[in-house]
């Protein structure tokens, strides 16, 4: 009988629930709003025991969260969410809930790094060791495989936090810094700047040109230390598919020839699992963690 695995998809606006497998099949799915943290994961909760009456005791869940948060094992406050500006989030621990519920193995991990995870398994990363997946849209964030796994240190990578030089009409978003990828590339940042929502800029703005400028000196320094045999770029603000070929173009006048890429247009490339890669990353999640 093939495994069943429960998987959450923990954003700072909606927590998508799914029961599944790795066929890549979610048999079962709910969207559940998130509000405070004791609310939020009691849904999550009820939803997970009425599928496990309904389908089957799935074997393991997985949980790919927002952040910043402790995927550690050996620490105090694995499963938790760190400080965060979500109002209410902070310290909240994910993990003890869903462990007291149903007394399976858990996984825990980023957002990013669970997308980064399915687009590896059946997407745009699929054959892969070392690559990078980025989603650029309320907040940035990365996830990245080396050799065939994920990498984490100290927590895991804050990609949307690197520095990056900045015009002088640019004003960050970003509440802990004026000058990082986040702040100034995000979502909120081109409205911020633009005073319209990124989906009602026209093509040919001037917003596209200053965006496609920001992506491209932040993947230059993630090309050069990391060495991704490719990078994977989704979110809200890479559903403008015309932003791709800008990006391709000013990586290549940012290294100015010192490296030889591969194709552009394999190398940089959007996801291939459109909104799904969240959820099914976390059933593998949920299936390493057995």
């Amino acid at each position: 009988m093939t495994k069943l695995f429960g998987g959450i998809e923990a954003g700072g606006t909606k927590f998508v629930c799914g029961v599944g497998n790795l066929d890549g099949e979610i048999l079962a799915k709910t969207r559940i709003p998130t509000t405070t943290p004791a609310d939020t994961l009691s849904r999550c909760v009820d939803f997970f025991e009425e599928q496990r009456a309904i389908l089957s005791n799935f074997s393991a869940l997985g949980i790919a969260s927002f952040g910043p948060l402790d995927p550690r094992l050996d620490s105090v406050k694995y499963g938790h969410i760190l400080r965060t500006p979500k109002k209410g989030w902070s310290d909240a621990d994910l993990v003890s809930p869903f462990r007291d519920a149903f007394n399976v193995p858990i996984g825990f991990d980023t957002d990013v790094n669970g997308a980064a995870l399915g687009e590896w398994h059946w997407g745009a990363a699929k054959g892969l060791s070392n690559f990078i997946y980025l989603t650029i849209g309320t907040g940035i964030g990365g996830g990245v495989m080396v050799n065939g796994e994920l990498v984490h240190g100290l927590l895991h990578p804050e990609m949307g936090h690197i520095p990056l030089p900045k015009d002088d009409s640019a004003v960050s978003v970003c509440p802990f810094h004026d000058d990082c990828f986040e702040g100034l590339a995000s979502g909120p940042a081109i409205e911020k700047r633009w005073g319209e929502k990124a989906e009602d800029i026209p093509v040919g703005h001037p917003a596209w040109e200053v965006e496609a400028s920001y992506i491209a000196r932040a993947l230059r320094s993630f090309i050069c230390t990391l060495s991704p045999e490719r990078i994977i770029l989704g979110g809200g603000v890479m559903q403008q598919a015309h932003l791709f070929p800008l990006i391709r173009q000013k990586i290549l006048e940012e290294l100015n020839g010192y490296m030889k890429l591969p194709k552009m247009d394999e190398y940089i490339v959007p996801v291939a699992l459109e909104g799904k890669a969240g959820i099914l990353g976390a059933f593998l999640l949920a299936e390493r963690a057995l």
